[in-house]
């Protein structure tokens, strides 16, 4: 038969299996040589099996440990704790895992271990003994560490735009969790806010801020001053390269040639324990600020190459933080520098109110806004008291308030009524908001809104007349000591355009307190206005004769530590001209009326003891009448006021104002009003319901 047929009743040969090797050597070499750390364990917890791992880090071989019991093989913390673990595990039949950090003998590095303990069963379910395994997991348990401390530092440094507390919120960070002590040293220029040139070598630090950890470490030596740096010293090496060094100052190490007064922790710090030093230069945008040196104690680890790049990391976030504080803090600076310039240096010369003010900016995280006030001194002894706050903060803001301010001031000086000088001021905004428009959207990006309270107070009548366009109103506090607000046509905010202000007069009796102030000073608490509103009201009720106090009182009782926003208050209490400090008559519409004029001025000033004012004033009253009766209407007054100043005016019907113009030599006339302005003062003219009034100050001989 041929031996390649197949047959039906033949059943097809089965391939041979190849032979398995017994597992007991290969299972044997796999336990012993696997690198993690594997131990066995009988029942009752003494050790049978430990591969070379486990004898490697215990630092004993595996005839010294097998049969002991696992309490006697780890009985000191922290491995105490898998001790404890192992009977636990055993009984409940459920794995454990425990995290350990424990140094392997003959290294000094603390190692981080996640230990497993798994119990190990027959067929049945029966617990035949205890199987323990080490895993290495000190790299892990760094990165995570790394990682937890930036997302702290990036949390807690920078939470305000202090350039020292910043740089103490770097070292309170680092201190304890990566450096035993730690040092922050800015250069002196950056403090002072003088950009330093770019390859300039950096000649003085000054130390900012400064932590060590109790028992660790003693503190860092204080430094007062600013230190000068040696060329060849360290830290000047350091800040020059720009990147991070690190110095071992350990029995061993060679020699530290750090200057002994260079803020650093130079080789006199080895009495101190510290053997390991990291610096790092403080850099942001390209410009070096400092210097942040790390330093470890006896107790812990030498910085290595991983914690020169996370100190580079933390240090940079720093940097940029304290170079942002500190361009807010320049421009913060100008900002105030600007605002408190364009506000009044100091009070007016006027006789018709006592004045008492404060000028409050905001915290810097809010910067400087456009809060302003003004006492403006106006003809017939008048004073006018103005308080008003743009919209924003910063440059911009406090720049707007110059030209509003400088608006109002030029509005005031011819003699509008309130309500019509917002008008005009209203316009203004308009325009400037025009002007302000920029379609590529490059200039600034809200539309000008500001707030004005405008009020004029008459010493003669005792009369105050106010508007307001949509700022809060005055608090009026009586002689009697009864505080409350006034009832003032609320008018629309300035740069609104087409609505109409109002103005309303209110009787002012002699000693009246009227407390202007900017929305910043009842919303600063708690940002609700009639909370505020209330507690201003209160506060005015305990003033004292003495306004700077009164104004001391009233920000101390509604200002928190750090207000948010600015706060201009103006405080004024009022006077009364005595009615004998006055005179006024009625002229009679004819030529001649102007020599009795003449007359009655020279008697009274005889009587005020003003005789040396008499020459002066009868040109004066002679060239003023005689133009209301020539260009004028019907009725003509002529007053002198007696205050600081002498004071005459001339008023009558018509509305048509006189123009100052020089004469020409062969002019017959054209020189009155010419000769009044060179005899007097100050002079002008200012409108009312029934005409106009021209007026004429002197100042008495001292």
């Amino acid at each position: 038969m041929n031996p390649l047929t197949r047959t039906d009743d033949r059943t097809p040969a089965t391939p041979a299996t190849p032979a398995t090797p017994a597992p007991t050597p290969l299972m044997e070499h796999a336990f012993a040589q696997a690198p993690i750390a594997m131990a066995l364990y009988d029942r009752d917890c003494r050790q049978v099996r430990a591969n070379d791992e486990m004898a490697y880090i215990s630092g004993r071989a595996e005839d010294e440990t097998r049969g002991r019991l696992l309490t006697d093989l780890l009985p000191d913390p922290p491995l105490d704790e898998l001790a404890r673990l192992g009977p636990q595990v055993l009984r409940s039949g459920r794995p454990a895992r425990a995290e350990v950090r424990v140094a392997v003998p003959g290294e000094d590095r603390e190692r981080a271990w996640t230990t497993f303990l798994t119990p190990v069963e027959d067929g049945a379910g029966r617990p035949l003994g205890l199987a323990v395994s080490a895993l290495d997991t000190t790299r892990e348990h760094q990165a995570r560490g790394r990682l937890s401390l930036v997302n702290e530092a990036t949390a807690r440094i920078g939470t305000t735009l202090d350039v020292t507390r910043t740089a103490q919120e770097l070292a309170d960070v680092t201190c304890g969790r990566f450096a035993d002590a730690v040092t922050v040293d800015l250069l002196a220029s950056v403090l002072a806010d003088v950009r330093p040139e770019q390859d300039a070598p950096v000649t003085a630090l000054r130390r900012v801020a400064q932590c060590a950890t109790p028992g660790a470490l003693p503190a860092p030596r204080p430094a007062r001053g600013a230190v000068p740096l040696a060329p060849s010293s360290l830290p000047a090496r350091v800040l020059a390269s720009g990147r991070a060094a690190r110095f071992h100052l350990g029995a061993h190490a060679g020699p530290c040639r750090w200057s002994a007064r260079a803020l650093t922790f130079d080789e006199s710090a080895r009495g101190d324990g510290v053997h390991s030093v990291l610096a790092v230069p403080l850099k942001a945008r390209g410009q070096v600020l400092g210097l942040a040196q790390f330093a470890r104690g006896p107790r812990s680890v030498p910085f290595d190459e991983d914690d020169a790049l996370l100190a580079e990391d933390i240090t940079a976030r720093a940097a940029t933080c304290i170079d942002n504080a500190r361009r807010y803090t320049r421009e913060r600076a100008v900002a105030v520098t600007l605002q408190r310039s364009l506000l009044p240096g100091r009070p007016a010369v006027q006789n018709a109110v006592d004045v008492a003010s404060r000028y409050l900016p905001a915290c810097s995280e809010a910067g400087v806004g456009g809060d302003w006030f003004d006492v403006i001194p106006l003809s017939g002894t008048r004073v006018a008291l103005v308080v008003g706050d743009v919209v924003g903060h910063g440059l911009y803001a406090s720049a707007t308030m110059g030209r509003l301010r400088t608006a109002v001031r030029t509005l005031a000086d011819l003699d509008m009524p309130p309500d019509e000088l917002l008008t005009h001021l209203d316009d203004l905004v308009l325009a400037n908001q025009r002007e302000q428009h920029d379609p590529s959207g490059q200039g600034p990006s809200d539309e000008l809104c500001a707030t004005c309270l405008y009020a004029v107070y008459d010493p003669l009548t005792r009369h105050c007349v106010m508007a307001a366009a949509g700022h809060p109103a005055p608090v009026l506090l009586t002689p009697g000591g009864d505080a409350r607000f006034l009832d003032l046509p609320h008018g629309p905010p300035l740069g609104l355009g087409g609505l109409p202000f109002e103005s309303r007069e209110v009787p002012l009796p002699e000693g009246s307190v009227l407390a202007l102030y900017t929305d910043g000073l009842v919303e600063a608490a708690d940002h609700d206005i009639r909370h505020g509103g209330a507690r201003l009201l209160r506060a005015m009720t305990r003033a004292t004769d003495s306004l700077e106090e009164t104004c001391d009182t009233v920000l101390d009782s509604l200002l928190p530590e750090r207000p948010g926003d600015d706060v201009a208050l103006l405080l004024a209490r009022t006077r009364a001209l005595p009615g004998d400090r006055t005179c006024a008559w009625d002229l009679a519409p004819d030529p001649s009326a102007v020599a009795g004029a003449r007359v009655l001025a020279a008697r009274q000033l005889t009587a005020w003891g003003l005789e040396d004012l008499v020459f002066t004033t009868e040109l004066v009253v002679s060239e003023l009448v005689t133009n209301a009766l020539r260009y004028g209407a019907a009725p003509v007054r002529l007053r002198l006021i007696h205050d600081t100043r002498l004071i005459c005016e001339v008023s009558d019907a018509g509305h048509t104002a006189p123009r100052l113009r020089r004469a020409r030599a062969y002019d017959e006339g054209g020189r009155g009003l010419f000769l009044v302005a060179q005899l007097t003062d100050r002079w002008g003219t200012r409108y009312t319901p029934d005409g106009k009034t021209i007026w004429a100050e002197q100042l008495p001989a001292a």
